[in-house]
C-alpha cells in the first residue's frame, strides 16, 4: 500500500471516531489529531518527495501504487504523486487543520457537522492522488455532494436556496464530466482509465477532441467559476460556514483548474490549442468581471466571493496561455488564492461571529477594539492585492509574465485586460480596510468585543504564516511545480503538432 492512501485512511478513521464520539471534547480530540497527523502526513510526503527527486528519480508520478478495482471497465485504484499533487495535498491539508480551529466553537450540532466536513475532506484528498479518471471522478463526487448539507444545515442568510443553486450547477458540471471521461475512454482505445496510459496512446481523432474538451473544460470550469458558470459561487460562499467557506473557496475551487490541466488539456491536446483561445475570451471576463463585480459589494462575503471569481478565473486564464512560466504562475495562484482566501474568510467569521453583521456599512473602528483580527485582515487584503512579500504577488507576477511570453497580440491583448484586476483589486480591497478597521465605531456595543481565542489565533496565525512564507521563500515550491509542468506541457504542444501536420 502507497502511503499516499494514508490520505484517505486517516479521514476514514476520523469518521469512525466521530461516530463513536460522546461529547464536544471527544470530538474536538478526534478533529485536532486527525487534522494534525494529515498536515504532518502532507509535509513529510513534501519532504520525502523533494528527497527522492534529488536523488535523481525522474518517473513522472512517484509513490504509485495500482490495484484493480472494476475489471470490466477497467477501473482501477491507481494513486501516484508529481510536484502539482504534492503542493495541492500540503495546502489541502494546511485548509483542513486551520478550518478545525476555525470551527472549534461551532454550534449546533458539532459533531454532525465535523463528520461532513472529514467526508468533504476524503474527496478532496482523493481527487489529488488519483492517476485513475474515474477513480478520480468518485472523489470528485465525494467531494461535492456534503456542500449541499453544510450550507443548507449550517449555514446563514438564504442557505437553502444557496445550497440547491450550488448543487444543482455543479452536478449539471459533473455530467458533461461523466461525458467527457467516457468519451475520451472509448474512443482513446486504450482499454484503461489511466491518464498516464492514455496520454502515452495519444491516438484520439482531432475531430472527436473537439467535441469532448468543452465537456470536460466547462465541467471542471463550472467548478473554477469560469465565466459565465460562476454564479453558484458568490452565494454559496456568502451562506456557508466559516470552515467550509475556507476548504469550498481555499482547495475545492482548485481541483477545477486541476482537473482542467490534468484530463482537459492533457489528453486533448489538439483540441486544447485549436478551442483555447474561446475560453481564454471568457477566462478574461471572468478576471476583470469578479473584480468590478466585488468593488460594488457591501457584505464582506460577498466582497471576496466575487474576489475568488476573479482569481480562480486567473487560474484557467494562465493555464490557456500555456507557456511553462503562466502554468507554474497558475499552480502558484492556486496555492496562493487558497491560503489567501481561507485566511480572509476565516476572519471575515470571526468578525461576524463577534459584530453579527457582515455589512461594511455597519462596522468600523475595529482596529482598536480586535486588533488580532483586524491586522489579519490587513494581511490577507496586502497578499490579495499583490504586495511583494506575499504569496499574490510571486503568483500573479509569474502568470503575466508568462502569459506576455506569447508574442501574438491576441494573448498580450488579453493580458493586458487581465492586469487591470490588479488595480481594481487593490480599490475594494482598500475601501473595505478603511470602512471597517479605521473609521468612527458605529455602535457603542462593539467596545465590548473581544479579539481572538486561543483556537481562533492558532487557525489565522496558521495561514499567516504560510501566506508570508510563500511570499518570502517561493523558490523550493517553483521547482517542484516547474519539474511537473515541464512535462506535461512538452506532451502538450508536441501533440498538437503532430496533430497538425
Amino acid at each position: 500500500m502507497s502511503i499516499l492512501t494514508l490520505f484517505v485512511v486517516i479521514p476514514i478513521l476520523m469518521l469512525l471516531g466521530l461516530w463513536l464520539a460522546k461529547n464536544d471534547k471527544q470530538v474536538h480530540g478526534v478533529m485536532a489529531v486527525g487534522a494534525s497527523c494529515l498536515l504532518l502526513l502532507a509535509i513529510y510526503l513534501t519532504v520525502s518527495f523533494i528527497q527522492m527527486r534529488n536523488a535523481g528519480n525522474t518517473d513522472a508520478m512517484l509513490f504509485t501504487y495500482s490495484v484493480s478495482w472494476f475489471a470490466p471497465l477497467h477501473i482501477d485504484y491507481s494513486v501516484g504523486v508529481d510536484g502539482i499533487s504534492v503542493v495541492m495535498l500540503l495546502l489541502s491539508a494546511v485548509i483542513v487543520f486551520t478550518g478545525t480551529f476555525a470551527s472549534w466553537r461551532l454550534e449546533p450540532l458539532k459533531k454532525e457537522y465535523f463528520l461532513w466536513f472529514v467526508l468533504l475532506s476524503i474527496g478532496v484528498f482523493g481527487f489529488f492522488i488519483t492517476t485513475d479518471m474515474f477513480t478520480m471522478f468518485m472523489f470528485y463526487e465525494v467531494a461535492l455532494i456534503p456542500m449541499y448539507l453544510l450550507i443548507g444545515v449550517w449555514g446563514t442568510g438564504p442557505k437553502e436556496y444557496s445550497a440547491m443553486k450550488l448543487t444543482l450547477m455543479l452536478m449539471g458540471g459533473s455530467a458533461l464530466l461523466i461525458l467527457g471521461i467516457l468519451g475520451i475512454y472509448y474512443f482513446s482505445g486504450a482499454k484503461t482509465m489511466n491518464i498516464a496510459a492514455i496520454a502515452a496512446m495519444n491516438n484520439i481523432p482531432v475531430h472527436i477532441q473537439k467535441v469532448f474538451f468543452p465537456f470536460i473544460f466547462i465541467g471542471f470550469g463550472v467548478l473554477g467559476a469560469l465565466f459565465p458558470f460562476h454564479t453558484w459561487s458568490p452565494d454559496g460562499h456568502a451562506s456557508a460556514p466559516t470552515a467550509v467557506s475556507m476548504l469550498h473557496a481555499g482547495v475545492l475551487m482548485k481541483l477545477g483548474g486541476y482537473g482542467c490541466f490534468r484530463i482537459a488539456m492533457y489528453l486533448l491536446p489538439a483540441a486544447a490549442h485549436q478551442l483555447a483561445w474561446i475560453f481564454l475570451i471568457l477566462t478574461t471576463c471572468s478576471v476583470v468581471y469578479g473584480a468590478l463585480s466585488a468593488c460594488v459589494q457591501t457584505d464582506l462575503k460577498y466582497i471576496n466571493a466575487y474576489s475568488s471569481v476573479s482569481h480562480c478565473g486567473m487560474v484557467l486564464f494562465a493555464l490557456l496561455m500555456m507557456t511553462q512560466t503562466a502554468i507554474t504562475g497558475s499552480v502558484l495562484q492556486m496555492l496562493s488564492h487558497g491560503l489567501t482566501t481561507a485566511l480572509f474568510f476565516a476572519v471575515i467569521g470571526m468578525i461576524y461571529h463577534r459584530c453579527g453583521t457582515r455589512d461594511v456599512r455597519k462596522l468600523g473602528g475595529l482596529m482598536k477594539i480586535i486588533p488580532f483580527l483586524a491586522v489579519a485582515y490587513v494581511i490577507a487584503g496586502l497578499a490579495n492585492l499583490g504586495l511583494p512579500g506575499f504569496s499574490g504577488f510571486v503568483a500573479e507576477m509569474t502568470i503575466f509574465i508568462g502569459s506576455f511570453e506569447n508574442p501574438d497580440p491576441f494573448h498580450r491583448i488579453c493580458t493586458i485586460i487581465a492586469t487591470v484586476s490588479i488595480v481594481i483589486t487593490a480599490v475594494y480591497i482598500l475601501r473595505a480596510v478603511g470602512k471597517i478597521l479605521f473609521q468612527k465605531v458605529p455602535d457603542k456595543k462593539f467596545y465590548k468585543l473581544h479579539d481572538a481565542t486561543w483556537d481562533e489565533r492558532i487557525a489565522v496565525g496558521g495561514l499567516i504564516f504560510c501566506v508570508a512564507g510563500l511570499g518570502l521563500a517561493p523558490l523550493w515550491v517553483q521547482n517542484l511545480i516547474v519539474g511537473a509542468v515541464a512535462p506535461i506541457l512538452q506532451h502538450i504542444q508536441s501533440a498538437a503538432m503532430t496533430a497538425v501536420l
